[in-house]
């Protein structure tokens, strides 16, 4: 079992403050910083672009895992590598080449991830799996921070982890929406090993992120 890593999302964070939030995540002990990205039009919210990402990178140590809900997204996908992401992830739905798109982030020398909503079958990506380094399911339907957590997509989470084992290909699973204390447990038994949580990160325990992070990652 991979060691289990927690991508704290920027999107619970307090915008007025987010060079000093970055600072507290990287304190707290966090293993990536997860940004969500939203064009108001692949889901229905707006969030931030490349140059607020190349600012807050600049004086961040650790990696960043940006996940990309906007379309068409291969014609962005040099603007947010060149900001400084070092995980770009996004969704087959948003682009006409899932393969064009794959070997452009490839080529541009950042870690793939590509992103399934809970409705998206593994199917859709079962040929990719040897390029792809990091698969995220969505365990809400994208476009809103702290909605509730739906529990069948565990069962996706299993049919990768079985895929893995019976092809020997490596890749990361993240699992990403509504994570708490409670369902974090049940999300690593699946075989998640990156989980993304927002709300429980800054708003638990009085804000106590390390404490958090740390009881996320707790079997």
């Amino acid at each position: 079992m991979k060691k289990i890593q927690i991508s704290p999302s920027i999107l619970s964070a307090d915008f007025s403050q987010l060079g000093n939030e970055i600072k507290r995540l990287e304190e707290g002990g966090a293993d990536l910083i997860h940004v969500d990205v939203m064009d108001g039009h692949f889901v229905p919210n707006l969030t931030i672009g490349p140059p607020v990402i190349k600012a807050l990178k600049k004086n961040c140590s650790i990696k960043f895992d940006v996940h990309l809900m906007i379309s068409p997204v291969h014609k962005y996908i040099d603007a947010y590598a060149d900001a400084g992401a070092d995980i770009i992830t996004f969704h087959p739905e948003a682009t006409d080449d899932l393969s064009a798109s794959i070997k452009k982030i490839k080529d541009l020398g950042k870690k793939v991830g590509v992103s399934l909503n809970p409705e998206t079958k593994v199917s859709v990506i079962k040929d990719y799996l040897d390029q792809i380094d990091l698969i995220l399911v969505m365990s809400v339907n994208p476009g809103f921070g702290g909605q509730k957590f739906m529990p069948e997509v565990l069962e996706k989470i299993k049919e990768l982890r079985n895929i893995q084992k019976e092809k020997n290909v490596d890749f990361d699973i993240e699992i990403d929406g509504g994570i708490n204390f409670e369902n974090s447990k049940i999300a690593i038994e699946a075989g998640a090993n990156i989980l993304v949580s927002g709300t429980t990160i800054f708003k638990s325990n009085n804000g106590d992120i390390k404490k958090n992070i740390d009881l996320l990652k707790s079997k």
